[in-house]
């Protein structure tokens, strides 16, 4: 079956003004094109990783399968110095120890303490913070979180949402990134934040039936694009390429509305906790 996605507007040149009193309200998926990110878009190749990342330690996902599922976890947590990991995920270097020929990798990077600290790559990776530029279209009191990505080309991240609104930078390679509004949610077979299609071009619709009733939208993003991606929207992400990628994540609501034990950005809001509980007595 060929699925029909809508395109992902794009749009080059767009001001801090014209996004945030114009287009954030709507709510919607959008391409920024033209966005001064900084040297990172040029600086990042293998070598400068590997060299300035050095042997520093990071926790890693570690799948036999391009597409990975975080409800039957069908990867496992590895630790590997930093530059073994770029150089493995960018298939440069093939070591021992593999869990097979195929075996991706994904760094989603995590706060010192990652029960009580949320991800920064300004604190996490200083020596790179020279290199880019967050967008500045939010306050910086509402910052929350940015998120060092790295993917093997062709791995695939399970369809989710997120509970805070967020900038996902494009910094090398490419990625293809499918949507779905938080209105089809009902469509989409939820494990908590997750949905339980993983195969989302060949979905078994014997299983789930209502899945094809779900709109797409997909866009592509190239190095130097940033997606915003409002709160609540779910998406897909494939890695075309080997590709690192920035996840700038910011508060949308007061503070007080968020769980303050949620270093991940992932957990519902504290009201809405509260009514699906109150639901289930």
């Amino acid at each position: 079956m060929a699925w029909q996605s809508l395109p992902v507007p794009r749009l080059e040149g767009v001001s801090q003004e014209r996004f945030m009193q114009h287009l954030y309200p709507q709510r919607k998926p959008l391409v920024l094109e033209g966005i001064d990110l900084g040297a990172c878009t040029s600086k990042w190749t293998v070598d400068y990783l590997s060299q300035v990342g050095g042997r520093k330690e990071v926790k890693i996902h570690v799948a036999a399968v391009a597409q990975m599922d975080f409800i039957s976890k069908n990867f496992v947590y590895r630790t590997l110095p930093f530059d073994k990991l770029v150089q493995r995920a960018a298939e440069e270097k093939h070591e021992e120890f593999f869990i097979s020929e195929d075996e991706k990798y994904y760094l989603r990077s995590l706060g010192e303490d990652p029960r009580k600290d949320v991800a920064d790559i300004r604190k996490q990776f200083p020596l790179l913070e020279g290199d880019i530029k967050f967008p500045e279209f939010f306050k910086e009191e509402q910052f929350f979180s940015s998120v060092f990505r790295i993917s093997s080309p062709g791995l695939q991240l399970w369809t989710h949402y997120d509970v805070m609104d967020n900038f996902l930078i494009q910094v090398t390679g490419k990625k293809r990134v499918v949507l779905f509004s938080p209105r089809d949610a009902q469509y989409l077979y939820l494990s908590g934040t997750k949905s339980e299609v993983l195969d989302i071009d060949n979905p078994d619709l014997a299983k789930y039936p209502l899945f094809s009733k779900a709109r797409r939208y997909e866009c592509s993003l190239k190095a130097g694009d940033v997606l915003f991606i409002p709160a609540l929207w779910f998406h897909n992400v494939i890695s075309e390429e080997f590709g690192v990628g920035v996840n700038i994540f910011w508060k949308h609501l007061p503070s007080e509305c968020y769980d303050k034990t949620d270093t991940y950005g992932n957990k519902d809001p504290t009201a809405a906790s509260r009514a699906a509980n109150l639901t289930e007595l």
